[in-house]
This record gives structure tokens, C-alpha cells and sequence, in this order.
């Protein structure tokens, strides 16, 4: 697929002096770290939360796993806030954002759901497994969204490079 398809056809992602506060600070970085570390947390209790529903064994595990999964959403919301205030001036829904911001907000729904529904006993221990698999199909919708504006972001950067300095490649 040609870059320039992948190219939104309204404002770039980034303006130059958004660009430069994404870049400058550390709440890149942060969030850098822990998407991956959300992500592997994840599969770990994806693979524990299925194990538990095709055997029945390991509803502990299971539902730790599904706790500690919430907790680091829980962060990386947080901080991830943190970063869109100090990149665009405000800790949610920035334009750039909006979308991905809006299904977080069922993704955190949902894992708060299941966090209610535990402490609560509203639901069985196969309800709760099931709500967690519902909970993580919007996290990886949400982390799809993600991932592709991080390429706009890089073929972008790309662009804006290819454009000052007048090369003709792009990542």
C-alpha cells in the first residue's frame, strides 16, 4: 500500500509546535513503555482467561490476571491524559484523538464493569471471564486505533522531512 493513501486528507496529526512538545516530553517515553507492557499483561490474561473457560481450571489466576490487566489500563489512561494535556492542551479528546479517546472510553467501561461485577458478585466467575473477553475485544479495536496513528504520525514525520530536506524516500 502506497503512503499516501494512509495519509488523512485533513490536518496532520501533529502541528510543528505539538510536534515538538510530543517529542520534548517524557510522557512520550512513558507511554512508550507501557503500551507494550499493557499489551503483554494482556496476552497473558487472555491466555489465562481462556484456559479458564475451555477447562474450567485456574479461575484465580484467571482473575488476577483480568485485575492487574485493569490496573495498567488504568495507568496508561492516566498518563496517557497527561501526555494529550501537555501535547495538545487538554487531557482528553483532542482533535487528533477524538475517536481513539471515545472508545477508551468503553474499553475502560467495560474493564470497570468488570471490577464492579467481581467486588459485587453480580456475576458468576464464567460471566466475569466473559466480560473480560468483551472488555479486551474493544482493547484491541482500541489499540489498532492507535497503532495506525502512530504510522500517520511516523509517515507524516516522514513527509515533513521529505518536504525540508527534499528527499524523495519514505519510511
Amino acid at each position: 500500500m502506497h503512503p499516501e493513501r494512509l495519509r488523512p486528507a485533513s490536518r496532520p496529526l501533529y502541528s510543528p509546535e505539538e510536534r515538538v512538545r510530543r517529542d520534548a516530553t517524557v510522557w512520550t517515553l512513558v507511554q512508550g513503555l507501557l503500551a507494550p507492557v499493557q499489551f503483554l499483561v494482556f496476552l497473558v490474561s487472555l491466555g489465562l482467561v481462556l484456559r479458564f473457560l475451555l477447562t474450567g481450571e485456574g479461575q484465580s489466576a484467571a482473575t488476577v490476571s483480568v485485575v492487574v490487566k485493569t490496573l495498567t489500563l488504568y495507568t496508561i489512561m492516566i498518563t496517557g491524559c497527561i501526555w494529550e494535556k501537555v501535547v495538545f492542551d487538554r487531557y482528553l479528546f483532542a482533535p487528533a484523538f477524538y475517536w481513539e479517546d471515545v472508545f477508551s472510553m468503553l474499553v475502560l467501561a467495560l474493564h470497570t464493569a468488570y471490577l464492579a461485577a467481581l467486588f459485587t458478585g453480580w456475576l458468576d466467575a464464567r460471566g466475569l471471564a466473559w466480560l473480560a473477553l468483551a472488555a479486551y475485544f474493544t482493547y484491541v479495536i482500541n489499540a489498532g486505533q492507535f497503532i495506525y496513528k502512530l504510522r500517520m504520525a511516523r509517515l507524516q514525520g516522514a513527509g515533513s522531512t521529505q518536504t525540508v530536506q527534499g528527499s524523495g524516500a519514505v519510511a
